[in-house]
């Protein structure tokens, strides 16, 4: 196995060693010092000065609770001496302790939050992600003139292009980097969203937005497991579930932005006929500024050195651990403290030795292609290695309560919103106005048509003039004689009407709106075909409300998880959270208002966050280093797969049946939750 490692051998000064990889000295084999070499007095900052720690008294010292330090010294002598006492111990299980050791001693600081934030921006773009499609459909639906099938294409787009990113992005990070394929993915991401904001056809739109999602749904599954391999175990869950907090913020911003920008008509501007930029383009270029910052930070950050180490690029995983013990330890006012780390233990895998090879012959193209096709194959042997004989029952596990939990979620989550727009729907209609065989002859209507149903009138020499129909219907009506002009008209239809001598100027009616009407005499001038953006039209607050409200109701199980991931452990926490959160469907029988069904979602939302925290962290920490990334993907391309079926499946029985939907979700959430309780605890698990 020696053939496998390599020796650097770095030097400073007059040859002062600085750094060694590979085998060496040591007496357990790492030639890691676990304590600090003494310092001179002079080295001492002016920050630390007075404050020598040794000098200072443990205030648990008198309760008998050992110092903490105490307790990690006690921890890695123990895997100290298993690795001594176990010979067969494997040179990537050694590196694991190893590199756990050294992030003990890097410690968590100022880096790790640095990492922190320009992470969780990421993961707050992907969660902006799914709610900018669902916040402009009212007001691009009438831009871009779409069709109920063309909305449910747009809306189905976002999960499925997600999906093919989450499964993409996730096998390439194991194999190309955590860093460079999120620079990548994000990259993608801002300038689609950009050129989408401007696209003034409904193709180019979905083109865009498809291209954008692909890009986006990379972020989850590299994010977690890039800020997990700066993480030391007792931090590691806790850290990951703050990280969960960003995806929230994403729901409360997009909600937030769209509810100040998207009414305000007044900030679009156009070009002649033809090139329209309204409000609502404002708000997906302002949705993407949360990927624009990552982006920015990203370039400020390191590769993961556990990526680097699994890829035997030594050099640099050892100057990156020395950069995070640095920054660190000097934000803490110890500037002193020194990387006593000589070597680092990694292998160089086969699959590298082969691109090595392949791309040393050939031309340019030639080995861009032996690259591509053996980086494909690296991708999805990796994939396959997860239904190994070690990982499959983790795999199956987590695939079925990652599915459960994101088809009750996501299934739920387009349920609220369309049930209270199908109560509002009934409210309104409860409210229509009849009108049955009425005569008006000679009449000017100056004043607006809405929520009304004429049937079997009779309209001579009537003028409609300037003037907006909002819910109209006429059926079986005669018009002669009449004249419509500057009519602005939205859900408005003519069925089995006659129109006689009638004209209409500058009116938004076109062919589609006369169902079996018959036209004699009748002429239409400078008519408004396609769709127009009604900009007196007051927006539908709600819509924001509810998806305000729902984000924000996550925050306290996201505190509470995030406090108790530790102490509760994740499988209790998941099992637990599904149950409840199954409990809570039930509810849902009861509610017969608005009111009712937002408090429901507010719960539902609230416990549920707690299960996904917990999902997440089993999931990096279930999967070895160089597998991490791609079980994430593959599990989370899974969970957009049952977020379409979910999402679809719900809103079939909105205004049909409350009892399948909750059914359904109950049944998911009590399968992935019993499936939960099955999983090993991983609290004290090193990362492998």
């Amino acid at each position: 196995m020696a053939d496998h490692y390599q020796n650097n051998i770095y030097h400073q000064g007059g040859g002062d060693s600085y750094g060694t990889y590979g085998e060496g000295g040591g007496h357990d084999g790492y030639g890691y010092q676990a304590d600090y070499p003494p310092q001179e007095e002079d080295a001492a900052s002016d920050v630390t000065e007075g404050h020598d720690e040794e000098d200072q008294m443990y205030e648990g010292e008198y309760q008998g609770i050992p110092h903490p330090d105490e307790v990690k010294a006690a921890q890695r002598a123990a895997r100290a001496k298993t690795r001594s006492a176990g010979s067969a111990t494997s040179e990537l299980e050694e590196l694991s302790e190893q590199y756990e050791d050294i992030m003990e001693d890097c410690g968590h600081g100022r880096f790790q939050w640095t990492l922190f934030v320009v992470l969780g921006l990421a993961l707050m773009a992907d969660g902006v992600e799914c709610f900018v499609v669902a916040f402009v459909l009212p007001s691009a639906e009438k831009d871009l003139c779409l069709s109920n099938a063309e909305k449910g294409m747009l809306g189905l787009v976002v999960f499925l292009s997600m999906m093919v990113g989450a499964f993409f992005w996730g096998g390439m990070a194991d194999k190309v980097g955590r860093r460079r394929c999120l620079i990548v993915a994000l990259a993608i991401n801002c300038v689609f969203a950009f050129l989408s904001s401007f696209a003034q056809g409904y193709g180019f739109f979905l083109f865009f937005r498809l291209l954008s999602g692909i890009g986006i749904g990379g972020t989850v599954p590299i994010v977690y497991s890039y800020f997990s391999e700066f993480l030391q175990m007792d931090k590691r869950g806790e850290h990951l579930s703050w990280l969960c907090m960003f995806w929230m913020i994403g729901g409360i911003y997009a909600s937030f932005t769209a509810w100040g920008i998207i009414p305000r008509y007044g900030w679009g501007f156009s070009m002649g006929t033809e090139f329209q930029f309204h409000s609502w383009r404002v708000f997906v270029l302002v949705a993407a500024l949360p990927a624009i910052g990552s982006l920015v930070g990203l370039t400020f950050m390191p590769e993961s050195p556990r990526f680097l180490l699994e890829n035997a690029k030594h050099d640099e995983a050892w100057m990156i651990l020395k950069q995070v013990h640095d920054t660190n330890w000097r934000a803490k006012g110890q500037p002193e403290k020194v990387f006593t780390v000589t070597h680092i233990k990694a292998p160089k895998t086969a699959e590298d030795e082969f691109i090595e090879i392949q791309s040393a012959t050939g031309t340019p193209v030639q080995r861009w292609a032996v690259r591509s096709l053996t980086l494909c194959k690296l991708v999805l042997k990796n994939v396959a290695s997860l239904l190994s004989a070690e990982l499959r029952f983790a795999t199956l596990f987590m695939a079925i309560i990652w599915f459960c939990m994101a088809f009750s979620y996501y299934g739920l989550s387009v349920w609220f919103p369309d049930m209270i727009k199908h109560l509002q729907y009934e409210e309104y209609e409860s409210r229509v106005k009849v009108f049955h065989r009425e005569r008006v002859e000679n009449f000017h209507f100056n004043f607006s048509l809405e929520n009304q149903v004429h049937k079997e009138g009779e309209y001579i020499r009537d003028k409609f003039i300037s003037i907006e129909m909002k819910s109209v219907k006429f059926e079986d009506s005669l018009f002669e004689d009449c004249r419509f002009e500057d009519i602005r008209s939205t859900d408005t239809v003519f069925e089995n009407c006659t129109f006689r001598s009638t004209f209409f100027y500058n009116t938004d009616l076109w062919e589609e709106k006369f169902v079996d009407c018959k036209m004699e005499n009748t002429s239409f001038e400078k008519n408004k075909h396609g769709c127009h953006l009604d900009t007196m039209e007051e927006n539908d607050v709600l819509i924001y409300l509810v998806s305000f409200l729902g984000s924000l109701a996550v925050l306290p199980g996201n505190i509470i998880s995030a406090l108790f991931m530790e102490k509760i452990g994740r499988v209790k926490i998941i099992g637990g959270s599904m149950l409840i959160s199954a409990g809570c469907t039930f509810f849902l029988f009861l509610s017969f208002t608005q009111s009712a069904i937002i408090a429901l979602q507010c719960l539902f939302c609230g416990v549920s966050v707690a299960a996904w925290n917990g999902i997440e962290v089993v999931t990096v920490e279930l999967y070895p280093a160089s597998k991490r990334a791609t079980a994430f993907g593959v599990l989370n391309a899974l969970c957009k797969l049952a977020a379409i079926l979910g999402s679809s499946i719900f809103a079939s029985f909105v205004g049909v049946t409350k009892a399948i939907p909750i059914l359904l979700s109950f049944t998911a959430l009590v399968c992935g939750g019993l499936v939960a309780l099955r999983l090993p605890d991983t609290r004290q698990k090193i990362l492998h």
